[in-house]
């Protein structure tokens, strides 16, 4: 369903293709500008949601080292920059959606 270039596109790596115990927790989308996510409850412990966010963020900076020669540590400072201003700003409504049909 993506509208993107095959460049941009994501794909789910051949380890997790290969694993028939992976889960996929979350999906996330920017759209009409607002976030949008489907999310899984598949820990026991919401904490560990927050163990999640923080290995994103560290592979965030890698992927922008790896793709566009950004200072990794700088840029894992900048993503951390941001999340602390999502935290204490205003935030984004929670609204639930019903599925799609495609």
């Amino acid at each position: 369903m993506s509208h993107e270039p095959l460049e941009h596109q994501l794909v789910v790596p051949a380890s997790v293709a290969a694993d028939p115990k992976a889960v996929e927790m979350l999906r996330f989308w920017w759209s009409e500008g607002q976030p949008v996510m489907a999310i899984k409850p598949a820990f026991n412990d919401p904490r560990d949601y927050g163990v999640m966010l923080a290995i994103a963020a560290r592979n965030i900076a890698h992927v922008y080292h790896s793709t566009q020669g950004r200072n990794e540590d700088e840029t894992y400072k900048q993503v951390l920059s941001g999340l602390q201003n999502a935290l204490s700003g205003p935030g984004f409504q929670t609204i639930a959606e019903t599925k799609s049909e495609a």
